[in-house]
């Protein structure tokens, strides 16, 4: 791999004031590389929002409206709160809703789950990620503690089946199979809980929050079902308009790009934060959207190879504003296909 070009800031340093600002002329400029050739006004940028201003309510003094996918008692609305402490959440069917929202001003804000410690990944997410054209402001970890609900009068040995989101049901999967029930999927845990409610089932339960249990007027049968009590998600706090990234607090980048395929390719993407000492706390691929597979000649043995492209969503730990992310992204951008700065925010250090 070719030696990197010899970069500003090397051997004398920058101010933060200077690093903040030219961190979001690179994020701009980052915005549609890579072929889009999307032309922007300045004027009519997002404004950008501090990160005080980010985690603060409305400068009018009137709460946030935050969206999050589910009904009311969902494992999204007690991250909206903690995220937004007396915000209104608001519920979306959807996780496209939530993100429509935000872009359509009926909110302010979206907190959605984007992975699972036992999980994993929220895919849809990622791939919204991409489509839309919010901004990561934050994120927020939450511990996820399951509860067995059932209507009241119900034992455990009534029980037949159990509903509940299709993970919750895997990190409950061998507390349930010793209980005997049969679980069936919904969309989301405290979806759940309200359908148990709403139908009085007795022979089925719910594996849900205890705010659900509240909210729903149902009995808690077990706590902490949960087959490893280390179950957290994090959540990512989205906004129309940027933070303005900082050195003050620990903060993580977020980017997304895209290569042309080719042996080293990816190892050479990597390298560049490697080069510079930049932490990376996350790597995930997703097959490119309404792009043909391609199939390459192959006279050798007459199979043609079959492969896919992919964007690359990646995580360090570092800023905007920090000489050595700016150095690295501009590094990349010499030979990624395209490149995009989904946010630039400060890391959740608090307790779960």
């Amino acid at each position: 791999m070719a030696a990197a070009p010899k970069e500003e800031g090397e051997g004398g340093g920058i101010g933060a004031r200077n690093g903040a600002s030219r961190a979001l002329e690179l994020s701009r400029a980052f915005e549609g590389s890579g072929g889009e050739n999307v032309q922007r006004d300045a004027q009519l940028l997002p404004r950008p929002l501090s990160s005080i201003q980010s985690s603060n309510p409305s400068s009018d003094g009137s709460r946030l409206r935050v969206a999050y996918q589910g009904v009311r008692g969902a494992y999204s609305e007690s991250a909206a709160e903690k995220a937004y402490p007396n915000c209104e959440a608001v519920p979306c069917e959807q996780f496209d809703t939530a993100f429509q929202a935000v872009e359509k001003w009926l909110v302010d804000r979206a907190v959605l789950p984007i992975e699972n410690s036992l999980g994993g990944s929220i895919h849809r997410n990622y791939d919204l990620l991409i489509r839309h054209r919010l901004h990561i402001v934050g994120e927020v970890k939450l511990a996820v503690k399951h509860c067995l609900l059932a209507n009241h009068g119900v034992e455990i040995g009534d029980l037949r089946r159990v509903l509940s989101h299709p993970q919750a049901l895997a990190q409950c999967e061998h507390t349930l199979t010793k209980m005997g029930l049969v679980r069936e999927e919904v969309d989301d845990t405290a979806g759940a809980a309200k359908h148990v409610a709403f139908h009085n089932l007795k022979d089925a339960g719910a594996v849900a929050s205890a705010a659900a249990a509240k909210i729903y007027d149902l009995n808690i049968l077990a706590r902490d079902i949960q087959d490893d009590s280390d179950n957290v998600t994090r959540f990512l706090m989205l906004a129309r308009e940027p933070i303005i990234p900082g050195t003050d607090k620990p903060f993580k980048t977020s980017i997304v790009f895209s290569l042309e395929e080719g042996p080293g390719v990816l190892f050479k993407a990597l390298a560049v934060f490697a080069l510079r000492q930049v932490n990376l706390t996350k790597i995930e691929s997703r097959p490119l959207r309404k792009q043909t597979v391609r199939t390459p000649d192959d006279s050798s043995n007459g199979a043609p190879n079959r492969y896919f492209d992919y964007h690359f969503y990646v995580d360090f730990e570092a800023s905007m504003a920090d000489v050595n992310a700016q150095n690295a992204l501009r590094h990349l951008n010499e030979f990624a296909t395209s490149l995009r700065v989904l946010g630039s925010y400060p890391v959740d250090t608090s307790m779960i």
